[in-house]
């Protein structure tokens, strides 16, 4: 198939509650002709499809969709039904099922009035055929299309049986419990897809675009980078963007999950999907609507199911052979039985179609998926992004992590955390508060973040502003700056800046030094003319709640932390021993940190690496998982990490990890309790105390609970960190 003149399809199946049904159906659509793919992700029930002439293939794909007994709707042409015809027409398994219990319950009912058998068979033959008809299409379609014994092949197979033996009534109970069970999954993972599907709703399909004739609500489709848009106080912000008038806080929560809102003015960037606060923000669109932070993050998410985790693959490939096994031993219990003389055809054909039924590997097959697809969602809604099954299994291994320092324990942006004069070396004093004034000045004409640490503490201590901005501003590579304010030169820089014109030591040069032994980054201020100086200690200081993130993530069960670092030996270990942290390297290249990462896996087998997703690729790409902090709006970091926490909060860290650890319990709770099951069946049947109906039951009751057992992921509850 040429590539140019390839079209691709997405379409919705409705009623997919099967990974055995979805690879059937995507077999049997791949097969058809001029359909050069087909990917169904069971996950999100999405059929995408490749094909020379889409329009040609969509009536076959729909065709063969609703024999398999599913619906295909075209994405974006699902409408809302209105009438009960129309309910009837897309609810039609529904319909039939109920109308196959009306027939049990009145085939039940003439047997109490003593009525002739052959009229009980009769009913329960119509409560066979009514309930039964898709079930048996489905199994047809599987097994011509695809050449595969399905689930419904396998139905179908055991109530045709159950007839042909006089077991009428066995069979109909068979198809009713049967279609109420898929039923029920159905509903279940519906659940499961609309926790993903939410995602979509977090960004409004309508913006106000502002241009030079007023103001004109379009949709978000309609936009493109460069326009400007209005997003009013509570209103939800439809497209990702960078505020150009307006300050507000905004609710990242459905992003990042962060619980706060955050503080935004002019410059800044903002996320779609976010709750606008108090104030009106016009906002310049930088991101188209398919490609903005809400449509990345569902993107990724439903591709992630493709990325399986490692149990998942064993329990496909154990359900392929387990199948054709059990088949075979029906098989051998109809027939080699009375063939040596061990009882009646009757009895053994009987129990040879109820191992049919429990030869179905649902409950097994489902056991992964639902939990995984749970967990993914859950951890969406809190603002991680992990990147697939596999990921989230390595991530409940990890046994260590190592943590860059700068953006990921610490703030990233320096501040002033100290400092003095050479009036009073303990505490500021007029002098001082008079000197940074004249400091911030000068560094108000610098873009340097040393410069900005200046004018940030200038501002908070209520000083900013007090001189106009300074004159003959000039910039000092590796030393400070100097610029004239009120005719006094006035210069700030490291101490060696101090005293590049010469001068005497002082205490202020003794606290100085002391300063900067300990690691610390210190800038002197000094007034040339009046010959008056001070110093200010900056710092990177540690985030918010990494000490308690650290610490949770002890309680979690990570055996060892590790930080990272290119930094110096001082400033590293005063940033460690404040987090909590078990080990620290410092004076680290990207080769040296992949290097200890390696080291680390040698160690402790499952390590994480957290950092920011660019400048720690090597080290993140070396450790079993690497982690993005604050990917939401970052490109590089949210499609390279295998884990992103959108926010730039620690805490997120410690619950991925819980959740993954939960998702882990869940899916060998789901494992062992449809082995067990399987295996006490499979007993029953061959000893004969086990009934059709009795192993329909035991199956889709199987395959339900392990689904509810897997929703409870979508509700679990963050411990609190302290």
């Amino acid at each position: 198939m040429s590539k140019d003149k390839t079209q691709t399809l997405s379409l919705h199946i409705k009623g997919l509650d099967c990974p055995d049904c979805a690879a059937s159906l995507e077999k049997a659509v791949e097969a058809l002709p001029g359909v050069g793919m087909a990917q169904l992700n069971f996950a999100t029930a999405e059929l995408r499809l490749a094909a020379e002439d889409a329009t040609a293939v969509l009536p076959e794909v729909r065709r063969l969709a609703g024999e398999m007994g599913f619906e295909a709707v075209l994405a974006g042409e699902e409408r809302p039904r209105q009438g009960w015809r129309a309910w009837v027409r897309g609810h039609r398994q529904d319909v039939s099922t109920m109308l196959s219990g009306a027939l049990l319950v009145l085939a039940f009912i003439l047997g109490l009035l003593g009525a002739p058998e052959v009229a009980r068979r009769a009913v329960y033959g119509a409560a066979i055929v009514v309930g039964g008809v898709y079930i048996a299409r489905a199994g047809w379609a599987a097994l011509w299309t695809s050449r595969s014994l399905d689930m419904n092949v396998l139905m179908t197979l055991a109530v045709i049986g159950a007839m042909a033996v006089g077991e009428f009534a066995e069979g109909a109970m068979t198809v009713f419990l049967f279609s109420v069970g898929e039923l029920l999954e159905s509903y279940s993972m519906d659940r499961a897809r609309n926790a993903i599907r939410a995602l979509m709703a977090l960004s409004p399909a309508e913006a106000t675009l502002l241009r030079a004739e007023g103001e004109q609500r379009v949709p978000v489709s309609a936009l493109r980078v460069g326009d400007r848009i209005l997003v009013r106080p509570g209103e939800r912000v439809p497209m990702d963007g960078r505020i150009v008038e307006g300050r507000s806080a905004l609710n990242q929560a459905p992003v990042t999950g962060e619980s706060l809102p955050v503080d935004k003015g002019t410059g800044e960037e903002i996320f779609a999907g976010s709750i606008n606060g108090p104030g009106a923000l016009v906002v310049e669109v930088t991101r188209l609507a398919e490609d903005n932070t809400i449509a990345r993050i569902l993107r990724l998410v439903e591709e992630a199911q493709g990325r399986r985790a490692p149990v998942q693959r064993f329990v496909d490939r154990f359900a392929r052979v387990y199948t054709p096994i059990v088949f075979a031993l029906a098989v051998v219990v109809a027939v080699l039985p009375p063939l040596l003389g061990l009882g009646a055809w009757r009895d053994w054909v009987y129990r040879a179609l109820v191992l049919l039924v429990i030869s179905c590997p649902c409950a097994l097959v489902i056991s992964t998926p639902v939990a995984v697809v749970s967990a993914l969602a859950r951890a969406a809604r809190a603002g991680v992004l992990i990147k697939g099954g596999a990921h989230l299994e390595a991530l409940g291994n990890v046994r260590a992590i190592a943590l860059d320092k700068t953006g990921t324990l610490t703030q990233g942006r320096p501040q002033v955390v100290g400092g003095g004069c050479e009036l009073d070396l303990e505490r500021s004093c007029a002098a001082c508060a008079d000197l940074l004034a004249k400091a911030a000045a000068v560094e108000g004409r610098s873009e340097h973040a040393l410069a900005k640490a200046v004018t940030d503490y200038a501002q908070a201590l209520g000083v900013k502003g007090r001189y106009a901005a300074a004159e003959q501003v000039q910039a000092f590579t590796g030393l400070g700056i100097e610029g004239l304010v009120e005719g006094h030169t006035i210069s700030i820089g490291n101490h060696a800046f101090c005293h590049r014109n010469g001068g005497a030591e002082s205490p202020l040069c003794q606290a100085v030094m002391e300063a900067e032994q300990q690691g610390h980054t210190v800038l002197v201020i000094d007034d040339n003319c009046c010959h008056a100086r001070s110093y200010l200690v900056v710092a990177d200081t540690l985030r918010e709640g990494a000490p308690e993130a650290v610490a949770a993530l002890k309680r979690a069960g990570i055996a060892h932390t590790v930080m990272l670092t290119g930094d110096n030996p001082f400033i590293a270990a005063s940033i460690g021993r404040k987090a909590g942290i078990d080990e620290v390297q410092a004076g680290l290249l990207p080769e040296d940190k992949a290097k200890a990462v390696a080291d680390l896996r040698r160690r402790y087998g499952q390590v994480a690496m957290v950092g920011d997703g660019v400048n720690d690729a090597p080290a993140m790409a070396t450790a079993t998982v690497g982690i993005a902090m604050g990917a939401a709006g970052t490109d590089v970091a949210l499609e390279t990490a295998d884990i992103a926490l959108m926010s730039d909060d620690l805490r997120r860290l410690p619950f991925a990890i819980q959740l993954s650890r939960a998702a882990q319990r869940v899916i060998r709770a789901n494992i062992a309790f449809a082995l067990a099951f399987k295996a006490l069946f499979l007993g029953l049947a061959i000893a004969g105390v086990a009934t059709l109906w009795m192993a329909v039951l035991a199956d889709t009751g199987a395959a339900l609970l392990v689904i509810l057992n897997s929703l409870r992921l979508l509700g679990l509850r963050e411990r609190p960190l302290v």
